[in-house]
């Protein structure tokens, strides 16, 4: 019996040393560890002091600016549109 107490004993202790739960590498991490949880927190969260430029609509306008603009669309004195070059040179799926 005392062998097989033994054996039992050396299994227990085996099968705990497999459990060991000290982490002897915490603070060992990249530099760039939890970027992407801190990039994503980022761009969804609102800006509490928006800067906006002085000819675009505020907090609290009740459409006075938008009403002047249908109404210059409807008289005909918007501007043209622009047609604007997104990249330069050629490649991608061009055959």
């Amino acid at each position: 019996m005392s062998s097989r107490r033994l054996w039992i004993t050396a299994a227990a202790a085996a099968a705990l040393a497999g459990c060991n739960t000290a982490n002897s590498h915490i603070g060992d991490e990249a530099a760039s560890f939890g970027e992407a949880m801190k990039y994503d927190a980022a761009i969804q969260t609102i800006n509490p002091a928006p800067v906006y430029p002085p000819e675009a609509s505020q907090p609290g306008d009740n459409g006075e600016k938008g009403a002047g603009n249908v109404q210059k669309y409807r008289k005909g004195q918007v501007k043209d549109v622009q047609t604007m070059e997104t990249t330069s040179g050629g490649g991608g799926g061009q055959h």
